[in-house]
């Protein structure tokens, strides 16, 4: 086997093991979802770069201890999910998950820019996307954060009720009503 092929338990066992190559096929692999998982929610690429960076220092600091008894995404999404929460503890009195931010626009080209993409196509996705990411600020922040997990972070409704500490029927019953919602939002751009 190959080790781009190894599944990413294996890759943190032989991580664990010293070999750093493990590490960075990992990171390779889950580090995009990870920071689009927490830029979603904090709204602030300084803050989402910071965030990314603890949860990949907690990865590789908490390597001997990790024990594959779940999925490696989900593990690491409950990592990006806890420094989350430690952050807006932080700090309160400035962030809020609904906060609009300066940078919004930015993040809506860079999401948007596609190679080569045509003027109008451009245009098209533009406001697709920023119809999409309207939407989402709307959502509940519960429901936002199982959409996300589920659409970002690939997980399971089994993974996102792990990671966000619910149960089963609360982590379906949000993903369920976020997605009820987000179609009535997005009506007119379906």
């Amino acid at each position: 086997m190959r080790p781009a092929d190894d599944s990413d338990e294996a890759l943190m066992s032989r991580f664990a093991r010293g070999e750093a190559a493990a590490f960075e096929l990992l990171y390779r692999r889950h580090e995009s979802r990870v920071w689009r998982y927490l830029i979603r929610h904090v709204g602030n690429h300084a803050i989402a770069e910071e965030l990314t960076q603890e949860v990949w220092f907690a990865v590789a600091r908490d390597a001997a201890r990790y024990k594959p008894s779940a999925r490696f995404t989900t593990w690491v999404f409950t990592l990006a999910h806890n420094r989350m929460v430690d952050s807006f503890r932080a700090r309160r009195p400035t962030q809020s998950l609904n906060a609009p931010d300066n940078e919004s626009g930015t993040t809506l080209r860079q999401l948007a820019a596609s190679s080569g993409a045509e003027p109008f196509a451009a245009a098209v996705a533009n406001d697709q996307l920023a119809a999409l990411l309207n939407a989402l600020h709307q959502l509940p922040p519960e429901q936002r954060e199982a959409f996300v997990l589920q659409v970002e972070g690939d997980c399971s409704i089994d993974d996102i009720a792990a990671i966000t500490g619910t149960s089963f029927e609360t982590a379906k019953s949000r993903l369920r009503y976020a997605r009820t919602k987000l179609r009535e939002l997005l009506k007119e751009h379906l």
